[in-house]
């Protein structure tokens, strides 16, 4: 099983951080590279069509409203993996109320592809997306 975390400190408040990232449909909100999100099965599946058109399938399996975090698996992606799953976590900073920083993690098996590969790949999703939510947040 490979992994990945990425973690950025962002110029908002945690409340703040969770108004903008906390729906789990939200995405499209803060990642550019996500043209639309289409909420199924009641908003605990979420259709994500990608700026290329490719489409990504994703189910939340863990959430909480006061920890400021979601757990989510991939049912459908054009990427090589199997056992996806990833969380998404915002974090205070202590003494720095103006301040949070947010974590993204993931854990899955490559298919056909090395560790190294996935690894690099879903670190750079990350990584892409928090820079975006921090550029969002900054103006």
């Amino acid at each position: 099983m490979a992994s990945t975390s990425v973690s950025r400190v962002v110029p908002a408040s945690p409340g703040r951080v969770w108004e903008v990232i906390g729906g789990f449909g939200s995405l499209p909100d803060w990642v550019p590279q996500i043209a639309e999100s289409t909420p199924l099965e009641g908003g605990r599946v979420r259709r994500l069509v990608m700026g290329d058109g490719e489409v990504v399938v994703e189910r939340l399996t863990g959430f909480s409203e006061g920890g400021r975090h979601y757990t989510y698996t991939i049912v459908e992606a054009p990427f090589p993996v199997a056992g996806y799953l990833a969380t998404i976590r915002v974090h205070t900073v202590p003494g720095e109320p103006d301040s949070a920083e947010v974590e993204w993690s993931g854990r899955f098996h490559p298919l056909g592809s090395s560790d190294d590969e996935m690894v690099a790949l879903f670190t750079g999703i990350y990584r892409g997306g928090l820079d975006a939510l921090h550029t969002e947040l900054a103006d």
